[in-house]
């Protein structure tokens, strides 16, 4: 869906003046180059409050001398109160002077009589050209051709904008060979956006060996070529092609526009289509040098891993683990445009991992919905659908060596700011791949098939797949018939969790997840940074309006608020690598917090614990006993990734949850006298978005 607000230069009549307009937000567009940019083709992602622009209302955009320009505004997904969450805003912008920042203030008007300006824009002016966009692959001394031009004149397309100032086609090809044979297993995927008045075509080319179903799944070795107009844009040679996964490439025809969109973090960070990070957070101008400086290379090809860890079950603190990696908060606090490289194109890059199943009868990712028993784990019985008699396994794969090892206990939220900020249509499908496959890949026993129950994994994969299943179902549009899908597993996991923690009388009282949660300490422990993950994960689920969530974050904030409150418990030791939750394995869990600080000293500190807990807290003494600072607690707290920081997140959540004692152990933790620099890695520098004084 898509409306257009027409332009009113300072001569149009009075008439046509719109009234009541109203200033919600602004964009700035940077221009990067020395030189001048005249009519500049911009489309950028952009949030709204829910209640800021509701139906009937239109959009405006006003430059900072008053100037008011059109705007396409393609509408994507809509609040509660059926105004709109999120939209693609389209722009030809006048003049963008050399290295400077025009602001486009984004307004609301109530009403207004001008007519949109022109016809939405079709194929046919690229038709009328020898445009083509063409990938062409040398596979086993075959020569295989996937075209755009013959399906976007056949009308074999779908439409991702649709306005007069841009459209764009998404256009599935088949990768053809002399005879006109498809290759069973790779295909070519175009986003082929066209801008009014000649003012150039990005040109979007994905290279996908994904189908789920396909017999004798395997990698490829091929030659790559990709041609525009006639144009070589893009060659390789010797590209190993790892199954179910995916490789892009963006390109222009025409001059391509050099703009960095800046968007209003303020706004963005208060509408809670974010995480409230910590705005005051100083990005230092040598972050942003290194991460420039480090993205180039080899990371940055087809089946490259960009600056994520391509084996995500390696162990430690890294950037890519968060509600949004670090990398990306980076990008979002400073807007920087070497920040926003590395982001999307790491985001990108996220398609080189094999973790992409594409159903051929829809020809989108797998869902539960169409196939309960699939799975990549269990017996071959477990995925026979009782129903059908058919068992819904994927094929055997006969290659499936891939360097980039997935692992949904570290996944990545790669892709939902990227989406969100761009709207680019690949950003969407790589987050609602990556968040089916951590759904369906678990055995169907365990998941309850349909219902896509995360429970039975570790609680940090708990956390990240419950994490991605809110962002895809709240950013996912409303047309896509994945929608409901995706609010029905994430209403399935926050009823089973509510119906087995907070509305469970007989539920631990110490607030923890329990669920493959004792694992430390020969079956003792849990690892308390696993829990705060998960805490963090629900509170977010929480800030994006899922109401079932509120429930779960106040019973979940329990154990987060008592380490840093409870007199039976010394805050310094709130962030442990693992607490004690009973005595033996076979016990029941200790009902008071006091218990399983005692317990986890003596596990901890064998030889220090009665020294330990005589001491009194967060003082002098007991700093000298751990030879740390007074004040400082234990697990790491100058580091950006140590324990302390991964609980930041889960006590501010608690805090906005409005959880009892939640306010004063904020208070705790913000007087700890060590903290880190989390300019040099903010994804835990979350705070709570309204703090309230301790009663």
């Amino acid at each position: 869906m898509a409306f257009l607000v027409a332009a009113f230069q300072s001569h149009a009549p009075a008439a046509a003046q719109t009234t009541d307009v109203v200033a919600l937000t602004d964009v700035g567009l940077e221009n990067p180059l020395p030189a001048a940019q005249n009519a500049v083709p911009v489309s950028f992602g952009q949030v709204f409050a829910p209640g800021d622009l509701r139906p009937g209302a239109s959009l405006l955009g006003v430059t900072a001398d008053g100037r008011r320009l059109p705007l396409q505004v393609d509408i994507k997904a809509s609040h509660a109160d059926g105004s709109v969450r999120h939209a693609i805003v389209s722009v030809i912008f006048p003049v963008l002077p050399g290295n400077k920042t025009q602001t486009l203030a984004l307004a609301r008007a109530q009403s207004t009589s001008s007519a949109p300006a022109g016809a939405n824009l079709t194929p046919a002016r690229l038709l009328a050209t020898d445009f083509d966009a063409t990938v062409r692959i040398m596979l086993d001394g075959q020569v295989y051709t996937a075209a755009a031009r013959p399906a976007l004149a056949a009308g074999r397309y779908r439409s991702w904008l649709a306005g007069p100032v841009a459209a764009e086609w998404l256009v599935t090809a088949p990768l053809l060979d002399e005879r006109g044979a498809a290759h069973p297993h790779l295909h070519v995927r175009y986003a082929i956006r066209d801008y009014a008045d000649g003012r150039g075509t990005r040109v979007d080319a994905t290279v996908e060996n994904d189908w789920a179903f396909q017999a004798a799944p395997q990698n490829f070795t091929y030659d790559v070529l990709i041609d525009i107009a006639g144009h070589n844009v893009y060659a390789r040679s010797g590209l190993t092609h790892y199954h179910h996964a995916r490789w892009r490439k963006v390109f222009w025809w025409g001059e391509a526009p050099q703009v960095n969109v800046r968007s209003n973090v303020a706004y963005l960070i208060d509408s809670k289509a974010v995480p409230n990070y910590d705005r005051k957070t100083f990005i230092s101008e040598l972050t942003l040098r290194a991460i420039g400086a480090g993205w180039n290379g080899a990371k940055t090809e087809p089946m490259a891993s960009g600056i994520a860890n391509p084996g995500m079950p390696t162990t430690g603190g890294r950037p890519d683990i968060g509600l949004i990696p670090g990398w990306g908060v980076t990008w979002l606090l400073s807007m920087d445009r070497r920040a926003r490289d590395a982001a999307l194109g790491t985001a990108s890059l996220a398609g080189s991992w094999s973790i992409h199943y594409r159903d051929q009868k829809t020809d989108r990712p797998v869902t539960l919905e169409s196939y309960p028993y699939m799975t990549l784990l269990g017996h071959a019985s477990d995925a026979i659908n009782p129903k059908t008699g058919k068992s819904e396994a994927f094929p055997p794969c006969q290659d499936c060596s891939n360097p980039n090892v997935a692992d949904s206990a570290h996944m990545p939220a790669f892709n939902f700011l990227p989406y969100l900020l761009s709207g680019d249509y690949y950003q969407l499908e790589e987050l609602q791949f990556w968040t089916l496959w951590a759904v369906f890949k678990t055995n169907p026993g365990y998941r309850g098939n349909v219902q896509g129950l995360v429970h039975r994994a570790q609680v940090r994969d708990q956390a990240w797949s419950l994490r991605n299943i809110a962002d895809a179902a709240y950013i996912t549009p409303d047309q896509d018939p994945l929608k409901p899908q995706l609010l029905r597993l994430m209403a399935n996991n926050l009823a089973w969790y509510n119906a087995n923690y907070s509305n469970n009388a007989n539920a631990n009282s110490l607030g923890i997840n329990v669920d493959n949660a004792i694992e430390y300490n020969n079956k003792l422990g849990i690892a308390p940074w696993m829990d705060d993950f998960f805490t963090s994960a629900v509170g977010r689920a929480a800030e994006l309006g899922f109401a079932n969530a509120a429930p779960l974050l106040r019973y979940k904030a329990k154990f987060p608020v008592a380490r840093m409150t409870q007199p039976g418990f010394c805050w310094i030791f709130g962030a442990m690598y693992s607490i004690n939750v009973r005595p033996t394995p076979t016990a029941p869990l200790y009902t008071g917090i006091d218990q399983a600080y005692a317990s986890s000293l003596q596990a901890t500190y064998p030889s220090q614990a009665a020294t330990l807990a005589s001491l009194p807290c967060a003082g002098a003494a007991m700093a000298d006993a751990l030879k740390l600072r007074t004040g400082e607690m234990s697990g790491y707290s100058a580091e950006t990734t140590g324990f302390p920081s991964n609980l930041q997140p889960a006590l501010a959540y608690s805090v906005d949850g409005e959880a009892a004692g939640a306010a004063a152990a904020w208070e705790v933790f913000m007087k700890r006298s060590v903290k880190p620099d989390y300019g040099l890695g903010p994804q835990f520098a979350i705070v709570p978005r309204a703090p309230k004084k301790a009663d």
